[in-house]
């Protein structure tokens, strides 16, 4: 990526070394969220939705779900109380047909800390130059100096939630939603709790233990279904939909898109991390990408990365 002739695959394979290069390898683990934990789920349409997409999922009564919370980096054993756990990731697939999905991916910090694949291959390496020994300034914070996207998302608080299912989620690109006739709008996933998000303050955060986050999950669903709620935050036409660190206005209408009702860890868990493979780009009717230049990509990337985790 550090050529727009770069071949696309050796592009791709660069950044993976790169979170390599930050992480240290990982064999059969994700090279950025590692650590995680599949649950089986249902998805609950809104009424509202079907006048946002006729995707096929807003028209059945429910759609069976995987879902993946997350810490961030990649290494599968850090601390859920480590600063650097942050941001939490959520990915969400909705099982259409035998082989059929499709996907949503976000996270908990809501914006992204740079446009275009060849940033995010240019702060890797800055990271990962950046050691305790490297001269001042170092190369992240010459990086950061920079690209202004990039310091705000460092800056952004990020306290430690209660809960995975405490937590509030933000899809990092926008989509194209298409209704069944044919009027499109763009708009962006957000996925919060039912109520408020809870978070711990520093003290408290710093006497958790390293699991409790994922060890909330299985005590909380031993007691019965939890809801989260799925809404899409709807653009103006004047609103950049192509930019993933640009923040729309907060006045921005948001349509109830459904309810996630969370059942179950699902068995095998390890195995199955290892096996599925999210993607950003939704392949489905009534649901397209835009032309925001991360999401292919990002695509590329999940796709190897997976295959890579499966062949360990």
């Amino acid at each position: 990526m550090t050529s727009s002739k770069t071949d696309p695959n050796t592009a791709i394979q660069e950044v993976l070394q790169a979170f390599d290069d930050v992480n240290g390898p990982q064999p059969g683990f994700r090279p950025a969220h590692a650590k995680g934990v599949l649950l089986a789920a249902k998805f609950i349409p809104s009424p509202h939705a079907a006048s946002l997409t006729r995707a096929p999922h807003l028209n059945q009564s429910s759609t069976p779900v995987t879902v993946r919370f997350s810490d961030a980096t990649g290494l599968p054993a850090i601390a859920d109380n480590d600063p650097n756990a942050s941001p939490r990731g959520l990915a969400i697939r909705f099982h259409l047909a035998e082989h059929v999905h499709t996907d949503i991916i976000a996270h908990s910090v809501d914006g992204f800390p740079v446009r275009t694949a060849e940033e995010l291959l240019e702060l890797l390496r800055a990271i990962h130059l950046s050691g305790p020994d490297a001269a001042k300034p170092t190369p992240i914070e010459a990086f950061l100096a920079t690209h202004p996207a990039a310091l705000e998302f460092v800056q952004t608080p990020k306290p430690l939630p209660v809960s995975f299912f405490k937590e509030c989620y933000y899809a990092v690109n926008a989509y194209r939603f298409i209704d069944a006739n044919g009027v499109s709008r763009y708009g962006r996933y957000r996925i919060r709790p039912e109520g408020a998000g809870e978070y711990l303050d520093a003290e408290l955060a710093a006497k958790q233990t390293p699991n409790f986050l994922f060890d909330e999950i299985k005590k909380k669903l031993t007691k019965g279904p939890v809801r989260m709620r799925i809404a899409v935050q709807v653009a103006a036409k004047e609103d950049m939909v192509n930019d993933s660190t640009v923040h729309w206005p907060k006045d921005r209408p948001e349509i109830e898109f459904g309810v996630l009702e969370l059942m179950s860890v699902l068995p095998n868990n390890d195995a199955e991390q290892q096996h599925i493979i999210f993607d950003p780009i939704p392949r489905v009717d009534g649901i397209e990408p835009s032309d925001d230049p991360l999401l292919e990509p990002r695509a590329e990337i999940y796709l190897a990365s997976g295959r890579r985790r499966r062949a360990k």
